[in-house]
C-alpha cells in the first residue's frame, strides 16, 4: 500500500470510539493507548502500559468473562506479532463479543521505529484467518473502519479481526494514568462489581 493510502491513526481509533456505548476498550502497549486515550477518557478503557503481546489475550479473557459485553482489543503490529499465539486460543475459544483491530505501522514503534515484520512477509490476516478468526479483513478506508465499529456491537457474530494499514507520523502523546489498580477498580466499578 503507498503511503498516499495509509490511513491516520488517531482518525481511525476516534471513529472506533465515537458510538461506543457499552464497548469496552483494551490498548496495547504505547501508541495505541495514547490514542484510546486521545479519542476520551472513559471507565471502560483499559490501558495496557507493559506486558508487550498480551493485550488480545486479556480481551479474551474479558470476553469469555462478560459474554454479553462488547470487547475491542486496539493494538499495533509490533504487539501482534509478539503475541501470535493468541490467535490460536482465540480461534479456538471462539468469543463471539470480541473483536480486535491491529493498527499496522510497520514498524517496532516503542523500541525506536525498527521495521516489522509486517511490512514484509507477515500476514495477521491471514495468520488470524489460519487459526480459526473466519471473520478477518484488512481495512483500507474510513468507511469501512466505521463499518467495523458497528460490528463491535454484534456480541453474537464473532470474533472479528481487522488490520488497518495507518502511518507512521508522530504525534502528541495523550498519556492516561498509569495506575494500574485505578485503572482496574475503576472499570470493575463501571461494569457492576466491587473494587478488589
Amino acid at each position: 500500500m503507498s503511503k498516499a493510502n495509509l490511513l491516520n491513526r488517531r482518525e481511525v481509533v476516534s471513529a472506533l470510539l465515537a458510538n461506543r456505548k457499552d464497548v469496552v476498550a483494551i490498548g496495547g502497549l504505547g501508541a495505541s493507548t495514547n490514542d484510546i486515550c486521545a479519542a476520551g477518557d472513559h471507565a471502560r478503557n483499559f490501558y495496557l502500559w507493559g506486558g508487550m503481546g498480551g493485550a488480545a489475550m486479556i480481551g479474551l479473557g474479558l470476553a469469555l468473562a462478560q459474554p454479553k459485553l462488547p470487547v475491542l482489543v486496539i493494538t499495533g503490529d509490533g504487539e501482534m506479532l509478539m503475541g501470535l499465539g493468541s490467535f490460536a486460543t482465540i480461534g479456538l475459544q471462539k468469543p463471539a463479543n470480541l473483536s480486535i483491530l491491529v493498527l499496522d505501522n510497520e514498524r517496532y514503534g516503542e523500541t525506536g521505529g525498527q521495521t516489522s515484520h509486517t511490512s514484509a512477509a507477515a500476514d495477521l490476516v491471514g495468520v488470524a484467518k489460519s487459526c480459526g478468526i473466519a471473520d478477518s479483513r484488512s481495512i483500507s478506508t474510513m468507511a469501512e473502519v466505521e463499518a467495523f465499529a458497528k460490528s463491535v456491537h454484534d456480541v453474537v457474530a464473532g470474533p472479528r479481526f481487522a488490520n488497518v494499514k495507518v502511518d507512521s507520523a508522530e504525534v502528541e502523546r495523550i498519556l492516561p494514568t498509569r495506575d494500574g489498580t485505578y485503572i482496574v477498580n475503576r472499570m470493575r466499578s463501571d461494569l457492576g462489581f466491587a473494587p478488589i
